[in-house]
């Protein structure tokens, strides 16, 4: 353990854990191994992170969150509570052809999911195998994510579909019909007042106007 880890004597954490200096673990909290937790964060109380998770830095993960094998958290990003992950896509009990259960570790149907720098996931989203949420998206609570999510899209519902853009910041740019539209046009934060392009494949920065 690096120094300034603060681990609660409730927790559970397992032989092969890295966690990076001035990261917090709280209560109840189990962390399999090996798992890698970068520098600075906060994994709230009751929390089960998987072994061969990957966690950066600044990273906040609150309370009853279910972060499974496969999972990858670049720095800065929120998971609120009771998120869950998942990451198999034809998942049974039982082994076909065979007595007793299916074995629990990772196989050829275990997908992998990254959630980019600086995204946001709501609380009680379900986030589904094999995806990659972009940075800075921001996913609304309670939504099921079933397919990719762009970077800096809002997204939300059951499916998760784009409703908007939002900044850097967290402040939304573009909401309702407009997060559609065909024509490349740009917007201004009104909280930091960074500016974007949206419109076409992709949301990006626009470089500062003088």
């Amino acid at each position: 353990m690096s120094e300034g880890v603060r681990i609660h004597s409730t927790a559970i954490v397992e032989d092969g854990v890295v966690i990076g200096p001035g990261t917090s673990i709280w209560d109840s909290v189990h962390v399999r191994g090996p798992a890698t937790i970068g520098r600075d964060c906060i994994v709230g109380e009751k929390t089960y992170i998987a072994y061969g998770v990957r966690i950066g830095d600044y990273v906040k993960v609150n309370a009853q969150a279910y972060v499974c094998t496969g999972v990858t958290l670049e720095d800065r990003v929120f998971v609120a509570a009771g998120v869950v992950f998942t990451n198999d896509r034809f998942p049974r009990a039982f082994a076909d052809g065979h007595d007793g259960l299916a074995p629990s570790e990772p196989n050829e149907e275990t997908l992998e999911t990254v959630v980019r720098t600086g995204a946001t996931i709501g609380a009680r989203a379900v986030i589904g195998p094999g995806l990659e949420i972009g940075a800075f998206a921001m996913i609304g609570m309670g939504a099921v994510v079933a397919a990719d999510v762009p970077p800096h899209a809002l997204v939300f519902g059951s499916p998760a579909r784009v409703r908007g853009w939002v900044c850097v910041c967290g402040t939304p740019v573009v909401r309702g019909d407009d997060a559609h539209a065909t024509v490349p046009q740009t917007r201004t934060c009104e909280r930091c007042g960074r500016r974007y392009r949206f419109g076409g494949e992709d949301t990006r920065l626009l470089p500062e106007v003088a």
